[in-house]
């Protein structure tokens, strides 16, 4: 005997019951697979974002502080590299190249970064617009900037929620009096002196795509730095002199092959700086991160489980209102089997159809909060599913398959006088 016609007619008896447990099965399941899902987009993304600093060369203190400021562009409070020390890494041989990387004023909420442009042109892969800063008040502004090429920005000293907070008013007040009396600061924190945007980076899907990137110089001057050159030049950009070389917060290095790399960790990592691979440092977060994901998945999967096991007993509840529609099949010559096969598809087909649509609904709630994340964090985010996702739709299924043998157990060892009461 064929018991699809009999489940099919059970669905269909009360539909808005079967649309319920279905629904609540595909919120169990998509709640799983979007930690799973977004936890691999966070990986993937800082990794993307981390991919162009190879090497990153700072005044001792912690590397998770030290790659957020470099990498992800996030205020914080860093130790300057000296200045002769900052030189010699510059001058190093054995990198293909060495940028240095200065912080601490905006544009908006955008982070203005002193650099080189030959670190502009390594970390987009080219502009997408314009040309390169070439003196010390033009700037490059990141991919989503708004900006026009040719226009002024006004740059202001501190971050911008340091800015918003009035923190920056505080730093103005406590500026020297010849910083403010070169004209470098005032009491309202700008600099006197506008950038002008001469170009625009391609897209990199990182931090940097929020960015104004100045010429180092511009932040050195900006804070009465000097600006490692003699007095009255003009010309921005290495080589720089030693004795006139102000400190750094970080310096970004390339190395020229893998035994350099190595060789140039070994040789700044000292009592009087500190020297690490990026991607060595996103593993440890990553794993810190991953036990958290586990535990989360954990309580997830227990959580689906409970969920089903409530479906089932409400099941149950079901199928005793249908009880004499199942002792009257038994009447009419219906073997016990074909009972349980049909209980237990009515339940399969339920935790089936709320497993599947569990996925789709589990990868759109991963998009919308690695969107939200991305907006917030300027690093480009992409949810998608993989094997995971589907093996913990398949266990949630599995589970679903075996809990629906009890209510079908249950109707099969009920006793048929008992049913036709």
């Amino acid at each position: 005997m064929n018991p699809v016609p009999f489940v099919r007619a059970l669905l269909a008896r009360n539909p808005r019951t079967v649309w319920l447990f279905a629904v609540l099965v595909a919120l169990a399941a998509a709640l799983g697979i979007a930690i799973s899902a977004q936890e691999r987009a966070l990986r993937q993304g800082s990794a993307r974002a981390a991919d162009r600093f190879d090497l990153i060369v700072a005044a001792p203190g912690s590397q998770t502080d030290l790659l957020m400021s470099a990498v992800f562009l996030r205020p914080a409070q860093v130790e300057l590299l000296p200045g002769p020390l900052a030189h010699r890494v510059l001058s190093d041989a054995d990198a293909e190249f060495a940028a240095p990387l200065a912080f601490g004023d905006s544009h908006g909420d955008s982070p203005v970064i002193g650099t080189t442009a030959a670190f502009v042109a390594h970390l987009s892969g080219g502009l997408a617009e314009g040309r390169g800063f070439t003196r010390l008040n033009e700037a490059v502004i990141g991919a989503l900037v708004e900006g026009e090429i040719g226009a002024a920005l006004a740059i202001r000293h501190g971050h911008a929620d340091e800015v918003a907070a009035g923190l920056d008013a505080d730093r103005a007040a406590e500026t020297p009096d010849h910083d403010r009396d070169h004209g470098h600061a005032g009491q309202d924190g700008h600099h006197h002196e506008e950038v002008v945007i001469t170009g625009r980076m391609r897209p990199t899907g990182t931090p940097w795509d929020r960015a104004v990137v100045v010429p180092v110089e511009y932040i050195w001057s900006a804070h009465v730095m000097g600006t490692g050159h003699p007095p009255g030049t003009e010309r921005i950009g290495p080589p720089w002199q030693a004795e006139l070389m102000p400190g750094l917060p970080a310096i970004v290095m390339k190395p020229a092959s893998v035994a350099d790399a190595y060789g140039l960790r070994a040789r700044y990592r000292s009592e009087v700086s500190t020297a690490f691979f990026p991607a060595e440092t996103l593993v440890e977060l990553y794993a810190v991160m991953g036990d958290a994901t586990r535990v989360m998945l954990g309580l997830t999967l227990a959580a689906q489980v409970l969920i089903v096991a409530a479906i089932l007993a409400g099941i149950l509840a079901v199928l005793d209102l249908q009880r004499r529609s199942f002792a009257v099949l038994r009447a009419l010559g219906a073997p016990r089997r074909y009972v349980f096969l049909s209980v237990w598809l009515y339940v399969a087909v339920m935790v089936l159809g709320g497993a599947l649509a569990g996925l789709p609904l589990g990868w759109a709630a991963s998009q919308l909060v690695s969107a939200l994340i991305s907006r917030e964090t300027g690093v480009a985010f992409a949810a998608t599913l993989g094997g995971s996702e589907l093996a913990m739709a398949g266990l949630l299924i599995l589970a679903g398959f075996l809990l629906a043998l009890l209510p079908a157990w249950r109707v099969y060892r009920q006793p048929l006088v008992e049913g036709l009461r």
